[in-house]
């Protein structure tokens, strides 16, 4: 098989293999040399007509395309989307697995009910004047000096180049303290201490009233200028440390029912396979997942845009489809006044791998969430409450994403990667899928999923999704994903700035 074609509808289709001019594919003779994930023009397709993959419009001929031509960058345009919205045309009810007959993994159910997959204790900064305060506290905490509490997974030190020269209010300050709060309150910490300088405009006492946090032996709060400067305070912090940790050494796996997994749905890298292997098996594990209870989110606002309209359809209702249509809003308005497009997602990197416009990226990236309806849009960082298949607005930047959905509560993260990532995240565990096999093959220590079988070995997207799905379950239980492996998660902390720098 040289190439694939998605729907009968299409007018390009996809090389499976780098193809020479003149090879002969789809009834047609290429006319250049065609990479591999690549698109090939089945049909002459007039300048200004549109160009189909996936039954969707991806883009608009720059000018006349032959059959048999190479379609991508050099004559392929893009407009900005112009849908006619449908809401809630196309639900698929869930057939609920009944709660006896629910999958369990072994979890650490939290004092609130919450639920963990992982048992770390955190250090939380308000500020970038106090991350290195946190920092060296953290790194007090060596696999050594941890040795006798075998139940705590480690320090981490959740550290950020924001918090100050920023508005008291507004979208950016919200966003931030959102984060600090969602973990602050996450179910795979066992204990938290918060760390700030004392000036900031991200006032940790404000986040304490807002949230109604409450101090205790297991959730602490510091500032650099009332301990009296850095070296007082990592002291000070050493100690609170060292004495939450026989607590949190008591908490033990218990079994727990897969309803209390919350994946975040992610992807990075991506090439034209991710919308035809991986995307779609991760769909497919998000439909078994919401059939146990469970939640899937998905994010990258400017990554579903130009397939938004498929998913108002999935909407539970007109409320949840509209607050979607309003953050792809929100973010042409952003990118306008910013002097950018909505088209400028695209990276090098997606480009070299087969990907066109920012449209053909969505489709791809819109597959990750499954065929189950709608239920909820969210705020970045927004605690997720809503079960089944949802949506948590962010920018494709993929830790600023992540960053995001674990504080809105995911305690599990799955990754696909056609180019290959490098990506991993705490508290959270990261799984990646390959899209393709040629790459997993390249970055097997740093792929825990090869979903290019669908391609290579014929394995249908039902089987690699369920594999995928029972690769949640593992790694939920604590065996370790490749990025935990390698000691990924310290650095991928980014939460979002929005706004001004002042």
């Amino acid at each position: 098989m040289d190439t694939v074609r998605l729907d009968p509808s299409d007018n390009v289709v996809t090389a499976t293999r780098a193809l020479e001019a003149g090879a002969g594919v789809e009834g047609i003779t290429t006319t250049t040399l065609i990479p591999s994930g690549h698109k090939i023009a089945v049909t002459d397709i007039a300048a200004g007509a549109a160009i189909r993959k996936y039954a969707q419009i991806i883009g608009y001929a720059a000018m006349d395309i032959q059959a048999g031509d190479h379609v991508h960058t050099q004559n392929v345009e893009f407009r900005n989307t112009d849908a006619d919205y449908e809401f809630s045309t196309d639900l698929r009810p869930v057939t609920p697995v009944a709660e006896e007959a629910r999958d369990t993994f072994m979890g650490y159910r939290r004092a609130n009910g919450a639920v963990g997959t992982r048992n770390y204790i955190a250090i939380v900064t308000s500020v970038n004047c106090s991350a290195t305060a946190a920092r060296q506290i953290a790194g007090h905490f060596t696999p050594e000096r941890l040795a006798d509490f075998p139940n705590v997974d480690g320090v981490v030190a959740f550290v950020h180049g924001t918090g100050c020269g920023m508005a008291d209010s507004g979208d950016g300050f919200e966003a931030l303290q959102r984060v600090m709060w969602g973990y602050a309150r996450h179910p795979n910490h066992a204990a938290v201490l918060m760390v700030g300088l004392g000036c900031e405009m991200n006032q940790i006492d404000w986040l304490l009233e807002a949230y109604g946090l409450e101090q205790g032996p297991t959730f602490q709060v510091m500032n650099i200028q009332n301990v009296a400067g850095l070296r007082r305070t990592v002291e000070a912090g050493i100690a609170k440390i060292e004495a939450m940790l026989p607590i949190a050494n008591e908490a033990t796996r218990t079994p727990c029912p897969a309803s209390e997994l919350r994946v975040a749905l992610q992807c990075g890298g991506s090439d034209a396979w991710s919308g035809i292997t991986a995307n779609p098996a991760l769909g497919y594990a998000c439909d078994l997942l919401a059939a146990q209870g469970g939640t899937g989110v998905l994010a990258e606002t400017p990554e579903i845009y130009g397939a938004e309209h498929l998913l108002t359809r999935r909407a539970v209702d007109r409320a949840t489809g509209d607050r979607l249509i309003g953050l792809i809003r929100w973010w042409e308005d952003y990118t306008a006044r910013n002097k950018g497009s909505m088209d400028n997602n695209p990276s090098p990197g997606n480009k070299k791998g087969g990907l066109t416009t920012i449209l053909e990226k969505s489709l791809g990236a819109a597959a990750k969430g499954g065929t189950s309806p709608l239920t909820g849009v969210y705020k970045y960082a927004e605690p997720v409450t809503a079960r089944g298949f949802t949506f948590m607005d962010s920018p494709g930047y993929d830790p600023a994403s992540v960053t995001g959905q674990i504080a809105g509560g995911c305690n599990l993260v799955c990754f696909t990667t056609g180019r290959g990532s490098a990506f991993g995240s705490k508290p959270a565990p990261t799984i990646k899928i390959a899209t393709n096999s040629a790459m997993a093959k390249r970055m097997h220590e740093d792929m825990d999923v090869d979903a290019g079988t669908i391609l290579t070995e014929g394995v249908s997207v039902e089987e690699k999704g369920r594999e995928i799905y029972e690769r949640f379950l593992r790694v939920a239980s604590g065996e370790a994903s490749k990025s935990e492996a390698q000691g990924l998660g310290d650095y991928e902390f980014v939460p979002w700035q929005i706004g001004a720098v002042m």
